[in-house]
């Protein structure tokens, strides 16, 4: 649990709810595809519509995916577990119940760990659970034949699989809910048990979020529902906390409610609008359901399972420090997708093979550098996955290897990449010939530089062989100027203080 973060004099306390959609080709309990972007109600069957004397059947692939992420997070995979009814009566949920798990889920405990200012941090899981989703309803692009609006009921997600992954409160900042969120995130994607696509509702978070006194028992908690993005996650949770703490100090209570987040209320500050009285679990009357067995899974399957497991990223991580020497911090930042890591070994593997036996034991520090530097700045920029980065590693590497052999400055080659980046050009060199980067290393040119940059300072020689080292950057600024940003600087330094030795 993290240390407390006091927001106005109040401890914050945050739970996330996770819905996952698992990646298999069918649905959890009926052979009907569950694709993205199909036309409404045209990937529901019999099963799905509900039908008299239609009957589930369990997707293995679901049950599969579902041991893969409790082995991964350190959980118990249940050897037995049971499927319940949830009963509830909404428009597009047309049994009158959901199938989920209750009192005996699938996966049971465990934790997720992420870095949060530099620290590893680690969240406890309480469950994770097999469920079917409900379908969606569509109110406002739906309108009768005689063009009066209406609300239509699409039933293709309807059944769709999903593991529901819900964690302990030991959440106490909206920044540390995030960056949970982002790991879970990353984990289920680096599995391969779920395609991680928010904006197609893939991975949707419900935080739970109260606010009390330090030491206090815990605040009535609120339920902020459907959040698919993680800057709706910071802000519907800031705008909460907010809400919380005024109506506290307002002396007003706090009900427990399912709260939906508007983001683009109050000039874009966004606000959180109480939905509907939040219910316990007693309100949807859970039972076993009649129609599916226990769920058994044999220690064989787990072993299985566990046998054809990917490389974990903190299995990774450990790795990268012990056979790379990366520091904590730069290892856990390698490991942040299965796609940023494999990016960073093409980089340091290429830039060890430019070398070869002059290979330099610092190329996976310089490849991460580059990585956690002008990469990860431009995709942050654009919203972006290194997955879809049309910059080869290799051509990283070539640029990384010019300025190892001094060819380009460090400020250089940022302009070099620039131009890579955007497409504009795709050879290292040719970029470097064409803007005029490549730095001055003839000594002689060099020296004559730095003769004529001593003769005209002689007040900042002066100053230096009295002691003062700012005058030297000064001299080194001046030498840089003189060449037109040519000169390698830690050529032109060495030169300098040879001369100024002298």
């Amino acid at each position: 649990m993290s240390p407390a973060l006091l927001v106005r004099g109040y401890e914050v306390v945050i739970g996330l709810e996770t819905h996952a959609q698992l990646a298999t080709q069918s649905k959890i309990f009926s052979g009907a595809a569950t694709a993205f972007g199909a036309a409404p109600n045209t990937q529901a069957c019999a099963v799905d519509l509900a039908l008299p004397g239609t009957l589930p059947v369990l997707n293995r692939g679901a049950v599969e995916r579902a041991i893969r992420f409790g082995l991964a997070v350190g959980a118990h995979v249940a050897p037995v577990s049971i499927f319940a009814r949830k009963n509830y009566f909404y428009p597009d949920l047309p049994k009158g119940y959901q199938i989920s798990q209750y009192e005996v889920p699938v996966v049971q405990g465990g934790k997720v760990e992420f870095m949060l200012d530099g620290r590893l941090r680690a969240v406890r899981l309480t469950r994770a659970h097999l469920e079917e989703d409900a379908g969606k309803s569509l109110h406002e692009e739906f309108h009768l034949p005689d063009g009066r609006p209406a609300t239509g009921v699409d039933l293709n997600r309807a059944g769709t699989p999903l593991l529901e992954i819900v964690s302990e409160p030991d959440m106490r900042s909206a920044a540390e809910a995030v960056e949970y969120a982002k790991a879970l995130h990353a984990l289920v994607v680096w599995l391969g048990i779920c395609d991680g696509n928010m904006q197609e509702g893939s991975f949707r978070c419900d935080a739970n979020v109260s606010v009390r006194k330090p030491g206090a028992p815990y605040g009535t908690r609120r339920e902020i529902k459907n959040l698919n993005s993680f800057r709706f996650l910071q802000q519907a949770i800031d705008v909460e906390v907010q809400w919380q703490i005024d109506r506290v100090e307002d002396g007003l209570p706090i009900e427990q409610a399912t709260v939906l987040f508007n983001p683009d209320a109050h000039g874009g500050r966004g606000e959180t609008r109480a939905m509907r009285t939040k219910e316990d679990a007693h309100d949807y009357r859970y039972f076993p359901d009649p129609d599916l067995p226990p769920l058994v899974i044999a220690p064989e399957w787990v072993e299985r399972v566990r046998g054809a497991m990917p490389e974990l990223p903190r299995a990774m991580a450990a790795r990268f420090e012990r056979d790379d020497g990366l520091p904590a911090y730069d290892a856990a930042m390698m490991t942040q997708s299965l796609a940023f890591a494999r990016y960073y070994e093409a980089v340091r593997n290429a830039g060890r093979a430019l070398e070869g036996d002059r290979s330099t034991a610092a190329w996976p520090k310089l490849a991460a550098n580059w990585l956690m530097g002008e990469v990860s700045k431009r995709l942050n920029a654009q919203d972006s996955d290194i997955a879809a980065v049309a910059l080869q590693p290799a051509t990283l590497a070539a640029l990384i290897g010019r300025v190892v052999d001094g060819t380009v400055s460090n400020n250089g080659a940022r302009q070099v990449f620039e131009a890579l980046w955007s497409g504009e050009a795709a050879d290292v060199d040719a970029v470097i010939a064409a803007k005029g980067l490549k730095q001055m290393n003839d000594s002689g040119a060099l020296e004559a530089i730095v003769d004529e940059v001593l003769a005209k300072n002689e007040k900042s020689v002066a100053e230096f062989r009295a002691g003062k080292d700012k005058a030297f950057n000064a001299l080194v600024g001046q030498i840089m100027k003189a060449s037109q940003g040519k000169a390698n600087p830690a050529q032109a330094g060495e030169l300098l203080k040879k001369k100024l030795g002298g």
